[in-house]
């Protein structure tokens, strides 16, 4: 299984595509550093401006045809799908009722990107 994610990872890439959820505040992501670094502003309207570096070999882009959507791509199964962990465990809600409130980032889609 392994061996097999390595072939596909240098063959067509992963990819993981995360949407901003949002109910009132919109959710600001600025790509930064060449795609690897995300910056998460006004989540839940707070000023705090949260900072997620990507793990090596990990690239990270808006999507293009997509409002509020971004793209992790990697050729590492295991790095692509853990920089996507950091970038959705930034934005958890805390001491509020996590059934209301669904702000947050979540992946939408992952698998191989076909070219």
């Amino acid at each position: 299984s392994h061996i097999n994610n390595l072939f596909d990872g240098v063959e067509k890439k992963f990819q993981y595509k995360m949407r901003l959820v949002y109910a009132h505040f919109p959710i600001n992501a600025t790509i930064t550093n060449g795609g690897s670094t995300v910056e998460l502003r006004n989540f839940l309207g707070e000023k705090r401006v949260r900072i997620v570096n990507m793990l090596p070999g990990i690239k990270v882009e808006k999507s293009a045809g997509t409002k509020d959507e971004i793209l992790v791509t990697g050729t590492d199964i295991d790095l692509t799908s853990r920089s996507a962990a950091l970038i959705r465990q930034s934005c958890l809600v805390k001491d509020k009722d996590i059934r209301k409130f669904l702000d947050g980032v979540y992946v939408s889609a992952h698998g191989t990107l076909e070219e």
